[in-house]
C-alpha cells in the first residue's frame, strides 16, 4: 500500500513542470539579493544605511501606501492598459518612472512615491490572479493579491506570520482572514493588514536602503523598481498558479508534490 502512494500523488507532467517552475522561485533566491547585485553593497550593509529618520517613518507609510493601493487596485480591471499596451511592460514602464523620479529626488522622495509603486504591484499581481482564471474583484481572490506581499517577503521577529515557507505563510494569513469573502466588503481587516505589513516593510526597507547609495541616482532607481516589480511579479505568478493547480487537482496532491519538489532541490 505504501509503495503505491507516491504514483497516486504524483502530476501530470505538464503540471509538474508548472509547478517546479513556481517552487523555484517560491522558494529561490531572494529578493535581497537582487537589490545588493544592483546597488553593489554586500545585503549587510544595506540593512544599515537606511537613515534613522527614515526608518522611523516606514512603517506608517508603508501601511499607508498598501490601504491606497487596496483602495486604487482592487475593484479595476487590472489586464486593461492605455492603447491595448501588453500589460507586464505597461507597469515596468510606469514602475521604473516611478523609481526615477524616485531617484532623483533621494529617500524623501521615493518614499513619496511608494503609495504609486505599491499600487502598480498590486496591479500587477492582480493582472497574474485573472491569467490564472481567477477574479481579482472575488474578495477572497483580492485577500490572496494583498497576501502576495507578505508571500514574497522575508520573516522577521515582530512578524505576525513568523514561520517561514510558503504553505506556512497561506496558513498563517488565512487563519487571520478566515472568512475573506465577506471580510473585505468594508475595508481592510485590521490584523491581516497587519501581518502583511509587518513583512513587506522589511523588503520596503532593503529597496530604500538599496536607493540610498549615493551613486544611485534616477537610472538605477528606475532599475530598482524594476525588480521590485519583476520579484513581486514572479511571486504573484508561482502563487497563483499553485492555486490553479490545486482546484484540478486538489489542495493535498499538489502539496505532497511540492514539498516533494522543494526537498529534492533543496537536498
Amino acid at each position: 500500500m505504501t509503495t503505491t502512494l507516491p504514483a497516486l500523488l504524483t502530476l501530470p507532467e505538464d503540471a509538474q513542470t508548472e509547478l517546479a517552475k513556481a517552487v523555484a522561485t517560491l522558494e529561490g533566491p531572494s529578493f535581497a539579493a537582487r537589490l545588493a547585485s544592483i546597488a553593489g553593497t554586500p545585503v549587510e550593509a544595506l540593512k544599515d544605511r537606511l537613515p534613522e529618520g527614515v526608518r522611523d517613518q516606514l512603517d506608517t507609510a508603508v501601511r499607508r501606501a498598501l490601504e491606497k493601493a487596496w483602495r486604487t487596485a482592487v475593484g479595476s480591471e487590472p489586464r486593461r492598459t492605455p492603447f491595448g499596451m501588453d500589460v507586464a511592460w505597461f507597469h515596468r514602464g510606469v514602475a521604473m518612472a516611478s523609481g526615477a523620479a524616485g531617484g532623483a529626488l533621494g529617500l524623501l522622495g521615493t518614499l513619496a512615491e511608494l503609495p504609486l509603486s505599491t499600487t502598480i504591484l498590486l496591479r500587477q499581481i492582480a493582472a497574474e490572479a485573472a491569467a490564472a482564471g481567477e477574479d481579482p474583484k472575488v474578495n477572497a481572490t483580492a485577500a490572496e493579491c494583498l497576501a502576495v506581499f507578505a508571500i514574497g517577503s522575508p520573516a522577521t521577529a515582530e512578524d505576525d506570520v513568523a514561520e517561514t515557507g510558503y504553505f506556512a505563510a497561506r496558513i498563517a494569513l488565512a487563519q487571520m482572514l478566515p472568512n475573506a469573502a465577506t471580510s473585505l466588503v468594508s475595508g481592510l481587516v485590521p490584523g491581516f493588514l497587519g501581518a502583511i505589513a509587518a513583512r513587506f516593510t522589511g523588503t520596503v526597507g532593503l529597496k530604500l536602503s538599496a536607493q540610498a547609495v549615493p551613486i544611485i541616482g534616477a537610472a538605477a532607481g528606475a532599475a530598482i523598481n524594476l525588480a521590485f516589480l519583476e520579484h513581486f511579479r514572479g511571486v504573484a505568478n508561482a502563487h497563483f498558479t499553485v492555486r490553479r493547480l490545486e482546484r484540478v487537482y486538489g489542495v493535498d496532491r499538489v502539496r505532497s508534490a511540492y514539498d516533494a519538489l522543494r526537498d529534492g532541490t533543496s537536498g
